[in-house]
């Protein structure tokens, strides 16, 4: 959602600073690969005004590259499979699948170009969000939920981020049905990536970078 005036104006130092973002700050960023199983984009959609249709997509895929000092430093690149969408109905899933395009556009994909910090814990991470063919600007505001060793084995490092934002579907040339299901897309992405320094290969080195 659009932060409100006052927000922006406390975003304002943090984005000049981006504009002077030292090209060697992707050298001091972690690597870390999204879990599918426990990374998930839940989203709400009107239903002819009847109610909030709720659906997920699991098994999402990527990389993440975040450094706990710098949060500017941090970059994303998450994948989600169009055909494990899930409204809790058979039909349902398929009309909203071929709504999609999911067979010729089996992919969302989100890969970001800047990351504003708020305060400690929240961030406003923008980039590009393809879908259905069309590639869009998006920002997503994100919580950091936590950086540590999970409780169990194998006891990896994990990332834990919460991100909400709303986009219009229309704006990606999806306009079918637009008397029963509505244009604004509310989602929330539940993140959890494990550490994996090879994942910094995604990303290319920044211009200037040695």
């Amino acid at each position: 959602m659009p932060l409100r005036t006052h927000k922006w104006k406390r975003l304002l130092p943090a984005v000049l600073a981006g504009l002077l973002w030292p090209a060697a700050a992707l050298a001091q960023a972690q690597g870390y690969r999204l879990d599918p199983v426990h990374t998930r984009v839940a989203f709400t959609v009107d239903h002819a005004g009847f109610s909030a249709a709720l659906g997920t997509v699991s098994g999402s895929t990527g990389a993440i590259a975040f450094d706990p000092a710098d949060w500017r430093a941090t970059r994303v690149d998450i994948q989600v499979p169009l055909q494990k969408l899930d409204l809790g109905d058979d039909a349902w899933n398929q009309a909203a699948r071929r709504m999609l395009d999911a067979q010729r556009f089996p992919v969302a994909r989100f890969v970001s170009d800047s990351v504003e910090p708020v305060d400690a814990t929240h961030a406003a991470v923008c980039g590009t969000l393809t879908l259905h063919g069309t590639a869009r600007p998006l920002c997503l505001q994100a919580t950091f939920n936590q950086l540590k060793r999970q409780p169990l084995p194998p006891f990896r490092r994990t990332l834990g981020v919460s991100a909400t934002t709303v986009l219009f579907r229309t704006e990606f040339g999806i306009d079918d049905w637009l008397s029963m299901v509505g244009d604004v897309v509310e989602l929330r992405i539940e993140v959890e990536a494990h550490r994996d320094d090879d994942m910094l290969d995604r990303f290319p080195t920044p211009k200037g970078a040695q």
